[in-house]
C-alpha cells in the first residue's frame, strides 16, 4: 500500500470517529477530545518505545507501576521531558474503558500526572497545560457521568483502532499528516474564521520554500503567529533533522491554538529541548 494510500485511508477513518461520536457536540468543540486521544495515544506509544529501546524482551505495558524507580522516571523525564506510567499508558485504559464507571475522572488524573511530572525539569513550561482543552469532566460531552464516559469510549476505542504502523517505518508523519487533516477540515467546516486556526498545507509549503530558498543549513526557525505549528513543520521537511541546528520557535496568541502547535512538535517527533512555543501576543509582548 503506498503512502497516499494509507494517508487517504488514515484520514477517512478519523473523519469518521469525529462525526460518529461528536452527537451534540459542537464539532469544532468536539475536535479537541479526537485531537485530544490522538496525541494520548502517540506520547504513550512513543514513551513505550523510548523505555524498551528495541528490546522485545521488555513489555512496559505490562509492567506494576511500582517496579519503575525513581532514578528511572528521573532519567526519563530528563530526556522525554515528561513521565508515563504503565498503567497510565493509553493501551491499559482502552483495554478497560468499557467497564471502568470512573473513566472520565481517571483521565483527568492522568493527564494531570504527565503534565506534573515534568515540574521542577527544563521541559516543565512545554508540556504545562497540554490537555488543557481536553476536558474530560466537561458538560460539553454530556450531562451525566454515564453519557460523558460512552462518549470518551467511543473516542477511545476509534483512536484504538486506527492503523499507524510502526514508529521504525517512519510513519509519523502519516500521524501528523492525519492530525493537521482533521484541523483543516474542522476549521473549513465550523462556520468560524478557518485562518485563525490552521493555513493550509500547501500554502504553509510554498512559504517555507521561499524562506528556506538557496539555504544549506539554519540556526533557528521563528514563526510570531505560529498558529498550530504547519509553517514550522513544512520548514522541518525541508531539511534533515541535523540541518536546522537550534530548533523551532514560535509565539500563538490564541490558547486552545498554542496547545495544538506544541502538540504538534510532539506529534513530529521534536523534542521539547527542540523547540519552544509561548503563548501571548507577538506586537504587544513579543
Amino acid at each position: 500500500m503506498t503512502s497516499t494510500i494509507q494517508r487517504t485511508t488514515l484520514q477517512n477513518q478519523i473523519w469518521k470517529i469525529a462525526n460518529d461520536v461528536r452527537g451534540s457536540v459542537d464539532g469544532w468543540d468536539f475536535k479537541q477530545y479526537v485531537l485530544g486521544t490522538l496525541f494520548y495515544r502517540f506520547i504513550s506509544e512513543n514513551f513505550t518505545n523510548y523505555i524498551e529501546a528495541g528490546d522485545d524482551s521488555i513489555h512496559y505495558a505490562d509492567m506494576p507501576d511500582d517496579v519503575i524507580t525513581p532514578e528511572i522516571k528521573e532519567d526519563a523525564i530528563k530526556t522525554k521531558g515528561y513521565f508515563i506510567y504503565p498503567s497510565q499508558l493509553f493501551v491499559n485504559v482502552a483495554r478497560n474503558a468499557n467497564n471502568n464507571d470512573n473513566l472520565n475522572t481517571d483521565l483527568k488524573a492522568i493527564f494531570d500526572a504527565i503534565e506534573t511530572s515534568a515540574n521542577g525539569y527544563p521541559s516543565e513550561q512545554d508540556i504545562k497545560g497540554l490537555f488543557a482543552d481536553f476536558d474530560t469532566t466537561s458538560s460539553r460531552l454530556g450531562n451525566s457521568v454515564p453519557d460523558k464516559n460512552k462518549r470518551l469510549v467511543d473516542v477511545i476505542k476509534g483512536v484504538g483502532g486506527l492503523d499507524f504502523g510502526a514508529f521504525e517505518n517512519n510513519q509519523i508523519d502519516l500521524f501528523g499528516d492525519a492530525y493537521e487533516f482533521l484541523i483543516s477540515n474542522y476549521a473549513a467546516n465550523a462556520g468560524k474564521s478557518g485562518g485563525e486556526y490552521f493555513t493550509p498545507q500547501n500554502v504553509s509549503n510554498l512559504i517555507a520554500k521561499l524562506a528556506l530558498h538557496k539555504q544549506t543549513s539554519v540556526n533557528k526557525i521563528y514563526d510570531p503567529a505560529a498558529g498550530s505549528g504547519s509553517l514550522l513543520l513544512q520548514a522541518k521537511k525541508q531539511f534533515d533533522n541535523h540541518v536546522i541546528e537550534d530548533g523551532f520557535f514560535g509565539q500563538e496568541i490564541n490558547h486552545t491554538t498554542y496547545n495544538l502547535a506544541r502538540m504538534n512538535m510532539f506529534l513530529h517527533n521534536i523534542n521539547y529541548d527542540k523547540f519552544n512555543v509561548v503563548l501571548g501576543d507577538t506586537l504587544r509582548n513579543p
